[in-house]
C-alpha cells in the first residue's frame, strides 16, 4: 500500500467518525423525543445504525492508523526514563483492549506508536498539536508557581508536555503503567527535562507531600472504582499542603440521550469502567482523602476551556462531556 492510499484510509476513517457525530447523532436525538428513557432511545429507528457505526468506525480507525505507522521499535532508554521491570500490570488493565485498539497501549512499542498516531482521530480531528491539553493547562490550573507537577496516566506525554512548557522551572513527572508509551514519551520530549516513571497511578511511590499539583487527563473513567478511590487517596498523600488536584474527565450532563450515549460508549469502545464513573461520588472520595473545596466544573474544548458551571453550552453534535474535578489539600494539613 502506497502513502497516498494509507493517507486516504486515515482520512476516510476520520470523516466517517465526524459524520457519525455531526449527522447521525442529531437524528438519534430527534427520533428519541423529549426526555426519553433508555427504552425510547433504543427504539429509535436510527439507534442500531448509530451503535453499530460507533464501534465499526473505531475498528476501522485503528486498522487505518496501524497501516500508516512504519516504525516498530523505540529506544530502550532515554534521559529521565525510569522503568520498573518488576512491575506487574493489573489484570483490569491487560484483559481488555482499551479503545478497541488491538494489544492495548502496553503490549509493544508499535502499539504505543499506533496509539500516538490515532489519538488525534479519536478526538474527531479536533486535537491537532494536542491543543486540547494545552487549553486544559491554561484555563483549568491555577496560575501560580509549582515546584513539582505529577501527571498521572501520562501516556505518551501529550498531557505532560504543556505543563513543562508553561512551568519550565518546575519538576514535571509523568506516571504510567505502560513501558512502551513511557519510552515514546521520553523519546518525543528528549531535552525538556521531564521525568517519566513507570508506576501504578494509584500507588505511585512518590514521596508524601512532595507535589504542588497532581493532575490526570482522560484517565479516571478507565479505572475500576476501588482503583479510582486509591488514586485520589494517593494523590492527596502526594500533595503538599496547599497543593491542588486537577482531573479532566467525563461528567453527566443531565441530557438523557447524551448521557446514555456516553455510558453505552463505554461498552462499545471497550471502556468497561466508564459507566461506573457516573455512579461514583468523586467529591466524597476527595473529602475522605482529606481534600477540600472539591467540585466539578464543565470544560468546553472548543476554545473556552474551563467554565464556572456544570452547564455545558448547547451543541447539536455528539461530543464528550468534558469536566474538571477540582480539589485542594488544606494548608492546615502541614505537619
Amino acid at each position: 500500500m502506497n502513502d497516498v492510499a494509507r493517507r486516504a484510509r486515515v482520512d476516510f476513517a476520520l470523516a466517517l467518525r465526524q459524520q457519525w457525530a455531526r449527522s447521525l447523532y442529531p437524528v438519534l436525538v430527534e427520533q428519541a423525543g423529549p426526555d426519553p428513557d433508555r427504552a425510547a432511545v433504543h427504539a429509535a429507528p436510527v439507534y442500531p445504525w448509530f451503535a453499530w457505526l460507533e464501534r465499526s468506525a473505531q475498528k476501522m480507525l485503528w486498522r487505518a492508523v496501524a497501516d500508516a505507522v512504519d516504525a516498530d521499535d523505540l529506544p530502550a532508554s532515554a534521559p529521565g526514563l525510569e522503568l520498573d521491570p518488576d512491575l506487574e500490570l493489573p489484570a483490569w488493565y491487560t484483559d481488555v483492549d482499551i479503545h478497541v485498539q488491538p494489544g492495548g497501549v502496553w503490549s509493544t512499542d508499535r502499539a504505543a506508536l499506533v496509539y500516538e498516531a490515532g489519538a488525534k482521530l479519536v478526538m474527531l480531528g479536533e486535537n491537532d498539536d494536542f491543543a486540547f491539553h494545552t487549553l486544559f493547562t491554561e484555563t483549568a490550573v491555577p496560575d501560580r508557581p509549582y515546584r513539582r507537577i505529577v501527571d498521572l496516566g501520562c501516556g505518551f506525554g501529550k498531557s505532560t508536555r504543556p505543563f513543562k512548557r508553561r512551568w519550565p522551572d518546575a519538576e514535571v513527572i509523568g506516571v504510567d503503567l505502560s513501558a512502551p508509551v513511557l519510552r515514546l514519551a521520553a523519546h518525543r520530549t528528549a531535552g525538556l527535562g521531564i521525568r517519566y516513571v513507570q508506576a501504578d497511578a494509584s500507588a505511585t511511590g512518590l514521596p508524601a507531600g512532595s507535589a504542588d499539583l497532581v493532575t490526570a487527563t482522560m484517565l479516571i473513567h478507565e479505572l475500576p472504582p476501588p482503583v479510582l478511590a486509591d488514586l485520589i487517596a494517593d494523590a492527596a498523600r502526594t500533595l503538599a499542603p496547599g497543593g491542588v488536584l486537577r482531573v479532566l474527565d467525563f461528567h453527566p450532563t443531565g441530557d438523557a440521550v447524551r448521557d446514555l450515549a456516553l455510558v453505552e460508549h463505554g461498552d462499545r469502545n471497550n471502556e468497561p469502567y466508564l459507566p461506573m464513573l457516573f455512579d461514583t461520588d468523586c467529591l466524597a472520595l476527595c473529602e475522605k482523602a482529606g481534600l477540600t473545596d472539591a467540585r466539578w466544573v464543565a470544560f468546553d474544548e472548543r476554545g473556552a476551556g474551563r467554565l464556572e458551571t456544570t452547564q455545558w453550552p448547547d451543541r447539536a453534535e455528539w461530543h464528550f462531556p468534558w469536566a474538571v474535578l477540582e480539589a485542594r489539600k488544606p494548608e492546615e494539613a502541614r505537619a
